[in-house]
């Protein structure tokens, strides 16, 4: 996995300017200078917007904003609406994975489904070779296999989230930011007199603007929002929880227990609606299975290998051994043991800044 690579289409300089590229437009300062950049270096270049939890087609703040950018860089602008399938796909998903008790990351599932699943889809039935985002991620091309990398701004790195992604999906995509640090988009965007250049940051659930994700859950499945018992590793109950949708692996605020030493929570038992706490030291493991594997470097596992494992977006990858089972799941063990490793989260396998795979831990 180590011998050199070339940058995929597009990816740099030396582009074919017939590629005709959809540009996933958000609204926000990172898609925008995607647009400007790609339009820069000879593209045919139109923006595309999604509305993803919306019942009509009324264009909201995002897609407005998203349309003002293109008309400032002279390029088409199309809104389309996906709610319906986003709803089915990712809100559905996400308050079925707390209902079990489980943390879901909607953003990779997002990404596989929806932004270059229906949304490309629909960019190239208007005519688009390509889908371009804004994401902090590499592409290469190592002879027919597109390879996924860190950005180079590890600060802003969003492999992590693409890790779901196919050869197929890859072989569409364009990620111009990823040889870009966040600074550097800031600033061009700021030469240009974008009107995005001082937006915030648009948050990590991009459906849940308050950031509640309970209420939200609750709005949806009223039965992870039941009260039941805080119970120890010895099933003694030490309180009462507010619905297993306020908790996840790791958690220590907010139990509302006396007890002489800090209390994380270690477990969730959806189906006896009790949550399970324990010490700090009971927080780590050094093993789980993962299912549900994409794999990219390769086809498919078909031996144990070494590599380094990411358990969430915020954890510093840390070595281990991934080994294949019968059936298509794998199971991971770490050399030392990892803080809070959490059902429904992805886990994404790294050799150095290439993303080998990942999948979601169980």
């Amino acid at each position: 996995m180590h011998p050199e690579r070339t940058p995929a289409d597009g990816a740099t300089t030396g582009i074919d300017s017939m590629n005709k590229v959809a540009v996933a437009m958000s609204g926000g300062v990172d898609s925008s200078v995607t647009a400007a950049l790609l339009k820069d270096a000879g593209y045919d270049v139109f923006g595309i917007t999604m509305l993803v939890h919306s019942s009509n087609n009324a264009p909201s703040d995002d897609a407005a904003q998203a349309n003002e950018v293109a008309l400032i860089l002279n390029i088409p602008h199309h809104i389309v609406n996906l709610s319906d399938i986003f709803s089915q796909n990712i809100i559905s998903y996400f308050c079925s994975e707390y209902a079990l008790g489980r943390t879901p990351n909607p953003c990779v599932r997002c990404n596989h489904l929806i932004k270059f699943g229906a949304l490309l889809d629909h960019a190239k039935s208007l005519g688009a070779d390509l889908i371009a985002t804004g994401h902090y991620s590499r592409l290469e091309k190592e002879g027919e296999l597109f390879f996924l990398k860190k950005g180079i701004d590890l600060t802003k790195d969003q492999s992590y989230f693409l890790s779901a992604l196919t050869q197929r999906q890859l072989r569409h995509a364009l990620m111009p930011l990823g040889t870009l640090t966040k600074k550097s988009v800031r600033m061009k965007a700021k030469e240009l007199n974008l009107p995005v250049v001082e937006r915030a940051e648009s948050q990590e659930i991009c459906f849940i603007p308050d950031n509640d994700y309970a209420a939200f859950v609750n709005e949806h499945s009223v039965q992870a929002s039941q009260p039941g018992p805080i119970k120890n590793s010895e099933g003694k109950v030490l309180g009462e929880h507010r619905g297993i949708i306020n908790y996840t692996i790791g958690q220590r605020k907010g139990l509302g227990i006396a007890a002489k030493e800090p209390l994380f929570v270690v477990a969730i038992d959806s189906a006896r609606n009790t949550v399970i706490v324990g010490s700090k030291h009971e927080v780590y493991g050094t093993e789980f299975t993962a299912t549900g594997m994409n794999w990219i470097a390769f086809e498919t596992l078909l031996y144990p290998i070494q590599t380094k494992a990411r358990i969430r977006y915020h954890h510093k990858e840390k070595s281990a051994q991934i080994t294949p089972l019968q059936d298509g799941r794998v199971h991971v063990e770490f050399k030392e043991p990892q803080p809070a490793i959490t059902p429904g989260q992805a886990v994404v396998f790294y050799e150095g800044d290439v993303v080998v795979g990942g999948g979601t831990i169980e």
